[in-house]
């Protein structure tokens, strides 16, 4: 016998399906939040979502400051996914965290304690906020926050008042508009994400890191989310991406690695095209990467000083700006179409959705698929290799190879994810400057890279179906 969705998420829930059903309405079993008709038209994202004081909370939230849009809010969704706005607030917000030191979630600009009972902080009502993270010097007693222009703040968990600490555009002579996005704390250092990116070859967007003392820029091109967790190690992951593929650094013991991933859609490449992809953990010690259309598994723990298992999941179209676990569900945040002050014209009033299924449904989305590289009309010089690029979990495999001279390049795997590479072939571009590559049906590795045997301006791009 085939369950219906409403039977599936009953059984899931650990409730009788008929009684689940019963409990809900058609407007219960899927959950949408909507913004207001008028008199401006603007968005309704689901901007952050966490479980709490035995509900599934969530923040909605518009395109821009508190004047382009109206209508939205903090949401309490009960154990029956029966969702009740408690508040306004009509801002921009997708941060959220827990802070076990006083037992308070900190989700938008509100405080929840242990009991469901929330405080709006009216002081963070002017500014959007992205991210909330632990605290370096005093994490017992405060906490950082970080807004969309770059402002990175503290405040004290109890009296609840921020205070500025930096301005990172500033800090970094960032010239481009900012749009910072993740942030985290751990290894003794705050990283940050800024995916200000509008045009192909810009690079002042960015991932920073803050030791307590100093500023320091890691990238400059488009970054978006940061994890890690408290334990286990301690790797901070972030993800990003530039003209050639997706970024994907690891913090292990100190040092960053850089790897690259493919992209599945160059519809997410715009600053305003990416609210929010983020890194999250939704099993139990397992973490989701979502980036540039792809879902990703990935390992938290660093085995031999490597990061291990990161492996595609499934592609896909969606807007995700939160996803988490509530009540066995992967709960999935949204943000649908919508007027975004009628750029749009055929867009009406503004709402969004959260799907709620099993993790594992995520396989039978899109089934992986992708395209890029290390390079993108990049300077490279003889004997250094290029950033791993992600082969596993693919299907058929090709990879285009150009230069602005005649070139040779060692083409090197990793097929056991160790770091340890072994060449598997070599490709030569030729007097005109380009050449190919088919890799055989079911060849594949953990990571592949390419050493050039000279010096030239090179792209190499591959392309998995």
């Amino acid at each position: 016998m085939q369950l219906s969705r409403r039977q599936l998420l009953a059984s899931l829930a650990g409730g009788s399906a008929a009684a689940f059903a019963q409990s809900l309405t058609p407007d219960h079993a899927n959950i949408g939040f909507k913004a207001d008709n008028a008199p401006v038209r603007s968005e309704s994202g689901v901007g952050a979502l966490m479980p709490w004081a035995d509900s599934l909370w969530a923040v909605t939230y518009n395109s821009h400051m508190r004047d382009t849009g109206s209508g939205l809010g903090l949401y309490r969704i009960d154990e029956s996914l029966k969702s009740e706005r408690v508040d306004v607030h009509d801002g921009t917000h997708a941060n959220r965290l827990i802070h076990a030191e006083s037992n308070q979630c900190f989700i938008g600009p509100y405080v929840i304690d242990s009991g469901g009972k929330w405080r709006r902080i009216p002081e963070l009502d002017a500014h959007r906020l992205t991210a909330t993270m632990r605290h370096l010097s005093d994490p017992a007693n405060r906490v950082y926050y970080q807004t969309m222009e770059g402002l990175l703040l503290e405040m004290d968990v109890r009296s609840l008042k921020p205070r500025v600490l930096f301005d990172v555009v500033k800090e970094m002579k960032l010239s481009n508009r900012p749009h910072f996005k993740g942030g985290c704390t751990a290894q003794d250092r705050v990283v940050v994400a800024n995916n200000g990116f509008y045009e192909y070859g810009e690079d002042q967007a960015g991932l920073f890191e803050f030791d307590g003392k100093t500023w320091r820029r890691l990238s400059g091109k488009p970054h978006m989310d940061v994890a890690a967790r408290q334990n286990m190690g301690n790797v901070i992951f972030a993800t990003g991406w530039d003209e050639a593929s997706v970024l994907f650094w690891a913090l292990v013991n100190g040092q960053w690695q850089r790897y690259r991933l493919p992209k599945a859609s160059q519809a997410f490449s715009h600053a305003w095209q990416t609210e929010w992809m983020r890194i999250r953990e939704v099993e139990t010690e397992h973490y989701l990467v979502d980036i540039q259309g792809s879902f990703f598994e990935l390992q938290p723990i660093a085995f031999l000083g490597r990061i291990w298992g990161v492996k595609p999941i499934c592609q896909h179209l969606r807007t995700i700006p939160d996803y988490c676990s509530f009540r066995g569900l992967l709960a999935v945040g949204g943000n649908e179409t919508t007027p975004n002050q009628d750029n749009n014209p055929v867009a009406g009033q503004p709402q969004s959705g959260v799907w709620f299924g099993k993790t594992d449904d995520l396989w039978s989305w899109g089934r992986p698929a992708g395209w890029g590289g290390p390079w993108w009309r990049s300077p490279v010089r003889k004997g250094a290799p290029s950033d791993p690029y992600l082969m596993t979990g693919y299907g058929n495999k090709m990879v285009h190879c150009s230069t602005d001279r005649a070139a040779v390049f060692d083409i090197e795997i990793d097929f056991m994810g160790s770091g340890e590479w072994k060449r598997y072939e070599r490709l030569a571009t030729g007097a005109n400057g380009y050449s190919h590559h088919i890799f055989p049906t079911g060849f594949s590795a953990h990571w592949i890279r390419f050493v050039p045997q000279n010096d030239c301006q090179a792209t190499a791009v591959l392309f998995y179906t």
